[in-house]
């Protein structure tokens, strides 16, 4: 029985509850056989992760339990809302991209379009302590301040400039170089990037920059104040930054993978060197506890090398980080991401790892780190001892920014497609299951729940096509902890937990109704033996034999192969091949039974049964000659009791069985005296007749000469019984006179071969 949906045979925890054991699957068992009663197990958190929840963390340990929610605020019209920031009154301020632009939403959800720049993207917003809204862009590197609570649009001239990377120290150095070096050193000491933007207790802005990467500072409040270089660093980018608890700026880079400490004077200390390549997202505990997410593979090269182009010129490419990379690429980076806690005074420590995640934004809160990824869009909350759990799944590709909003939520900016979404206070904490495809229909029995399970309700809902939103039953509570559902083909449950609710385990178990096999075609070739032992002789002849709808040909083992293959026999007239296709929607066990029926009867007559393969060899000399059809009956009783097996059949197109050889009579050979010069041509005459099928073919020899094909009166070979009349010409005696041998043989349509010969006298005998 062939479970089309996922049927996971993944033993539980093994639990002892009320003297009974839950389960008892034990890794390592074979998988069940098709027939029977079988369990459908949802357990881990891989599994629970295919399903959806609404206000239900599914925890590592694979239990499901009461968690926050999500609620979609706001729709942009951008791919990309790359940072969110939030004011105490809960209005929040969208950085977007593509279109690049700065959007404010209130409390009614509806954005307002407070900045438009060229740009191609606004890569980071932030308000100041000054009440002002800071504005990051890309490519251009500029960092613009916003009047947060204007009415009307502002736009990149309107907006002041606070950093201009061609403004910033070196960029001026750069303009008085000749024309020849201007270009090279003004690209160099240019950023390109400006990934991150935070302030310190004075009110100072820092700006986390790329290519080159480098952190600046500036006294945004006041009105024309220069930036300065506060930290330079040797890696391409700057990627992100957080404040310890005294005063030290935490800087993550891309290229090394380096985590810097950067004092209040800017010197700069590196606490880790990560295994990977990128730090995309800091976050700093209550205890001084720095988390640190990791991302690339640190054996290529970010960059690549500057190519000199001409004496003091030179080329400089810039590459995006990977996870910006990933994001844009929607998709996921393959060497995951990990997580690593650096305490003071301890070696760093993993203690997280995913696999097929790329974590872009990282929170310390009270109840654990939350990890804000893609490019599944996934929220995981994230304990020091390593447990976890995927708190929330979020309607978009990637979660790219997080900030705290109002009453205690979380804003979350996310990208493909841009939406802000809070995280908080759910509704309701409800789990939707995935869809069991039992592969045909069925009834669906007793539910196990694995002990400790508390505090839920559980109901079933089932349909016979794949998508529940069409003609499926109504939801269903359990009835004595059976499924009250009606049979189907498809099965669906739902968990609704109260509060301290907690679900670890479920099991459905159920049986397919059982189908007939169907026999799908079958086709029989005569002159055909199929045997392993005559597959591996590379001597013998051999014919592909296909089913009516392969489109390509293979040679295939002597199992019968796939359907969509050929099966190699070796070619012999005195057997008959029959090949078929058969399938069972329960992926049931099958034997084969053959039967014949000649033309003109009504009873079909057992050839062979209890057949495993999909293909036979008989021999064709055990039954008349005659045309025939044969009678392939699928069963599936090896996978059911004798009441409940079916069976399903199909019959060949009719094929001719012909052992018999054609018979040569009347054969008479004379030379055709006189002639100018012995010996003279000899005219040849015989017919041949076959019982079967037509004669196709004759050919004669002289005195034990070649073979010399004929053809017989009126040159076309179409009839049971065939008249020849030839001459043999002077030149094929080679001028030997006196007595001749002639043989001469004929083919039916099967290549059976009658043989007759006679001697005659040319001239000159006796003279």
């Amino acid at each position: 029985m062939v479970i089309a949906a996922r049927l996971t045979r993944i033993p539980y925890k093994i639990v002892v509850a009320a003297g009974a054991a839950f389960l008892a699957c034990v890794a390592g068992l074979t998988p069940a056989r098709a027939q029977g009663t079988h369990l459908w197990t949802q357990s881990r958190l891989e599994e629970f992760e295919k399903g959806t929840p609404q206000g239900v963390a599914l925890a590592s340990d694979g239990s499901l339990r009461e968690g926050p929610g999500l609620k979609e605020i706001a729709t942009t019209p951008s791919t990309f809302v790359w940072s969110v920031a939030a004011d105490k009154n809960g209005t929040a301020y969208l950085g977007t991209g593509s279109p690049a632009t700065v959007l404010r939403v209130g409390a009614d959800g509806k954005p307002f379009t407070l900045f438009e720049t060229k740009d191609l993207s606004v890569q980071a917003v932030r308000l100041g302590p000054d009440g002002a809204l800071y504005a990051a862009t890309m490519p251009s590197g500029k960092v613009y301040k916003l009047s947060a609570n204007a009415s009307t649009k502002q736009d990149e001239a309107s907006a002041t400039v606070v950093f201009d990377p061609a403004k910033v120290p070196g960029a001026e150095a750069a303009k008085a170089e000749g024309d020849d070096d201007k270009s090279a050193a003004k690209d160099q000491s240019k950023s390109h990037y400006v990934w991150d933007m935070t302030f310190d207790s004075g009110g100072r802005l820092y700006i986390a920059t790329g290519g080159p990467g480098a952190v600046y500072r500036v006294d945004a409040a006041k009105s024309g104040a220069t930036p300065e270089l506060f930290f330079k660093s040797d890696e391409p980018h700057i990627r992100c930054l957080a404040w310890d608890a005294k005063g030290n700026l935490i800087a993550g880079s891309d290229g090394s993978g380096l985590v810097y400490r950067i004092s209040p004077e800017g010197k700069g200390y590196v606490l880790f060197d990560a295994p990977r390549r990128e730090i995309p997202a800091l976050a700093i505990g209550a205890d001084g506890t720095i988390y640190a997410a990791s991302v690339g593979d640190k054996s290529r090269n970010p960059l690549p090398p500057l190519p000199v182009q001409g004496t003091g010129v030179v080329t400089f490419t810039v590459v995006q980080p990977g996870s910006l990379q990933a994001a844009n690429a929607s998709t996921s980076a393959p060497e995951g991401t990990e997580v690593y806690a650096l305490k003071e005074g301890q070696a760093p420590r993993k203690i997280w790892t995913g696999k097929d995640e790329v974590v872009y934004a990282l929170a310390a809160r009270p109840d654990g780190l939350l990890a804000l990824t893609g490019n599944r869009g996934r929220v995981f909350r994230i304990q020091e001892n390593g447990d976890y759990a995927d708190v929330g799944h979020l309607d978009a590709q990637q979660g790219l920014a997080m900030t705290a909003g109002a009453h205690g939520a979380i804003l979350i900016a996310t990208g493909n497609t841009g939406k802000m979404v809070e995280f908080g206070a759910p509704e309701k904490h409800e789990y939707l299951s995935d869809v069991l495809d039992a592969g045909a229909l069925a009834r669906f029995g007793r539910v196990e729940i694995e002990p400790g399970s508390t505090g839920y309700d559980l109901m079933t809902r089932s349909g016979n096509v794949e998508q529940p939103v069409r003609g499926w039953s109504d939801w269903q509570p359990l009835n004595a902890g059976t499924v009250a559902s009606p049979a189907g083909r498809f099965l669906q449950w739902k968990a609704v937990l109260h509060q301290g609710g907690t679900l670890s385990g479920v099991g459905v178990n159920y049986l397919a109704v059982n189908a007939a096999p169907v026999v799908e075609d079958v086709v029989v070739v005569p002159g055909a033996r199929m045997t392993p032992q005559a597959q591996q002789s590379g001597q013998a002849q051999t014919v592909n034999i296909s089913l009516p709808s392969n489109q390509a040909a293979a040679s295939v083992s002597f199992d019968g192969g796939s359907a969509a293959s050929s099966i190699t026999a070796t070619k012999d007239r005195t057997a008959v091949t029959a090949r078929w296709a058969a399938h069972d929607d329960n992926g049931d066990d099958l034997t084969y039974a053959l039967y014949l029926r000649g033309d003109g009867e009504h009873v079909w007559r057992l050839l062979k049964d209890n057949i495993t393969e999909k293909a036979y060899s008989f021999d064709q000399t055990l039954i008349p000659d005659g045309g025939y059809q044969m009678r392939v009956v699928a069963s599936d009783a090896p996978s059911h009791t004798p009441a409940d097996a079916l069976m399903g059949e199909k019959i060949s197109d009719r094929f001719e069985v012909d052992t018999t050889p054609p018979v040569i009579t009347a054969l008479h050979a004379a030379e055709t005296a006189p002639c100018a010069k012995a010996p003279c041509a000899a005219q040849v005459t015989f017919d041949a007749e076959d019982v079967m099928s037509a004669v196709v073919k004759a050919e004669y020899s002289l005195d034990a000469g070649p073979w010399q094909y004929v053809e017989p009166v009126g040159a076309l070979s179409d009839s049971k019984r065939e008249h020849y009349d030839f001459r043999i010409p002077e030149a094929a005696f080679n001028g030997k006179t006196g007595e001749h041998l002639l043989a001469v043989r004929v083919y039916d349509r099967h290549e059976n071969v009658g043989l007759a010969k006679t001697v005659f006298m040319s001239a000159g005998e006796g003279k």
